[in-house]
């Protein structure tokens, strides 16, 4: 790794490294330690107690953020006949079959960041999941992206619908909202987040579930949040 900036490192100086924050002083302290000119993401990364080599502790699902991501999601279906017509009247970018298919496929066309399928479709999909699976667009029953009822999955990922997955690590890494968020906001959608991966704890998982937890922008030092301090916000 690269030496960090000056700008970086006085950043890290405003922070105590080795503290766990309560959530509140975290998301208080966050907005000093920002100093990139745009409005940058705000990122929560959590280190989960599971082994995601077993089937039986793969931790998915999705969140609905109250606030929003502050992020325009460019939404693509896969749909024809009434259910195409349904997508684009919800608000989705693209919609159609195999001419998406192609564009795709022959034109390396990606200019989206969801996707959405009817289940009558997924065997075009399917044509194309070699491109769209390593890159995390492949459709999913199990996160409600291969549905008929499109207008409610349109809907639900244009207000703030939000997939998250642990990775081979055992961490989950998601995407809450923008430095420009006020701060409760930010918390509203930090504690959806994390009762959402409470919620989604495997059974077989023994011992600590969650083992830490750390917020941070794009551009700037990690804050390390003490998970205790969350349980009394979680429904």
């Amino acid at each position: 790794m690269g030496k960090r900036g000056k700008h970086y490192q006085d950043a890290k100086n405003k922070r105590e490294s080795s503290k766990r924050y309560p959530m509140e002083e975290a998301f208080a302290l966050l907005p000093q330690l920002k100093y990139a000119k745009f409005d940058e993401s705000v990122d929560v990364a959590i280190r989960l107690g599971v082994d995601p080599k077993r089937a039986d502790q793969m931790v998915r699902g999705t969140v609905t953020l109250p606030h929003g991501t502050g992020k325009q999601v460019r939404i693509l279906v896969f749909a024809k006949g009434d259910k195409e017509k349904d997508a684009l009247e919800s608000g989705a970018d693209y919609a159609g079959g195999e001419e998406l298919m192609k564009r795709i496929s022959e034109e390396g066309w990606l200019e989206f960041d969801k996707v959405i399928a009817t289940p009558d479709m997924m065997s075009l999909v399917g044509k194309i999941g070699k491109i769209l699976g390593p890159r995390g667009l492949m459709p999913n029953p199990k996160v409600g992206t291969v549905t008929f009822d499109i207008k409610k999955a349109v809907q639900e990922l244009k207000g703030g619908k939000t997939e998250f997955r642990v990775d081979k690590v055992g961490n989950v890494h998601v995407a809450i909202g923008k430095t420009s968020f006020r701060k409760e906001d930010l918390q509203d959608n930090f504690v959806a987040l994390i009762d959402a991966i409470m919620r989604a704890k495997p059974s077989s998982s023994k011992g600590t579930y969650v083992r830490n937890i750390s917020v941070s922008a794009t551009m700037s030092p990690a804050l390390k949040i003490d998970p205790p301090s969350i349980q009394t916000s979680l429904r």
